[in-house]
């Protein structure tokens, strides 16, 4: 880990509206991992956003974008995040969206696949196309016609720009994961 975890007592002038705000996002739309220790320190990506509020308050603020009203079902979100973690082996990413990927319903066997950067076999169709968008976004280049044809006729254009949105937030995530080498928690 490249960074201490902040302290909220410690935090600057500038850090603590983005903590109030970070704390109270993360209470209404991250739950199911942990995100926070019992003295009220953000972990995961939340920590090295806050440290650097220049650059982390917009990045908060596109992350608050993709999590809230979203339109696609919360599984083929986690399918899309899971592809994307797996593709920058992000280890909290992963570790997080592992734990809500069961909550919302994803099979051990479909998630250790996907952890292991293959498609599983016996994905919805929703879920398979979410994992070949995912999939064909990490690896580079424009998006394959066909792919963003069946992304829009099965979840409406609005729901496959939301896809396109929430794979290029899952790579900031994962980026900024890795680079300050943020562990999982134990």
């Amino acid at each position: 880990m490249r960074l201490p975890i902040l302290d909220p007592k410690q935090l600057t002038d500038e850090q603590k509206p983005l903590y109030d705000d970070m704390r109270a996002g993360i209470k209404d739309h991250f739950k199911g991992f942990i995100n926070m220790r019992d003295d009220g320190a953000l972990l995961g990506p939340w920590n090295p956003w806050i440290r650097e509020p220049r650059f982390g308050k917009p990045v908060w603020e596109l992350v608050k974008a993709i999590a809230s009203n979203p339109l696609l079902p919360a599984a083929v979100r986690e399918v899309a995040i899971l592809v994307t973690g797996s593709h920058f082996r992000s280890g909290y990413e992963l570790y997080a969206h592992v734990l809500v990927a069961e909550q919302r319903g994803l099979s051990d066997e479909k998630l250790a696949t996907i952890v292991a950067g293959q498609r599983p076999v016996d994905l919805t169709r929703q879920e398979a196309i979410a994992y070949d968008v995912a999939s064909a976004l990490v690896g580079g280049g424009v998006l394959p016609e066909l792919t963003w044809r069946a992304a829009v006729k099965e979840f409406g254009e609005h729901g496959a720009a939301e896809l396109s949105y929430l794979v290029g937030v899952y790579c900031m995530v994962s980026v900024t994961l890795n680079t300050f080498d943020v562990p999982v928690p134990e």
